[in-house]
């Protein structure tokens, strides 16, 4: 119990929390710079990711008599998957593939679509109900919310999707 009471384990375990933050930030980032291709930056973000790792495992390693170390490792390995998804998500790297289902109005939701400078693919489908309009637009992750504001704004009832893509070459990318 003396343990909790020393101001040196509290110290140690924070620095383990905050190497294990460090690097399950830079880890979650890295993850999705291969998913999305970038070598160059997936290769610097991996070598700073498990220098950091190799010291937060050390400094647990070296003291296993301080339970505060353990602790201080799991919450930063936790805390460091989120911190790098918030991260990812407000840098929206990459494109993403919208596929929207509008059961009346996707004539008018691509008609506004490209209006504001979108490329819209229209398909004729045949949902459980009916006739539906399919929509397809490819844009960067960063536009994703206002094409889906746009849609939401002319039919409330349409049914959207998003998957992250890759393009591989030509076509139309609004900048």
């Amino acid at each position: 119990m003396d343990i909790l009471l020393n101001p040196q384990a509290w110290l140690a375990a924070g620095t383990i929390f905050v190497l294990r933050v460090s690097d399950m930030t830079l880890d979650t980032l890295r993850m999705l710079m291969v998913m999305r291709g970038r070598k160059s930056v997936a290769w610097v973000l991996g070598f700073c990711q498990s220098a950091i790792f190799v010291m937060a495992i050390g400094s647990v390693l070296s003291n296993l008599d301080n339970p505060l170390n353990i602790l201080g490792y799991a919450a930063g390995f936790a805390s460091g998957n989120v911190i790098g998804m918030l991260i990812e998500e407000r840098l929206a790297i990459g494109h993403t593939h919208l596929t929207i289902v509008s059961p009346s109005l996707g004539s008018a939701i691509a008609e506004r679509l490209r209006k504001e400078g979108y490329a819209i693919t229209e398909i004729p489908a045949r949902g459980k109900d009916g006739m539906v309009t399919l929509l397809h637009c490819s844009v960067l992750r960063k536009k994703a919310d206002q094409v889906h504001q746009i849609v939401n704004q002319v039919d409330p009832s349409a049914f959207v999707t998003a998957e992250d893509m890759r393009p591989v070459r030509r076509g139309f990318w609004r900048a």
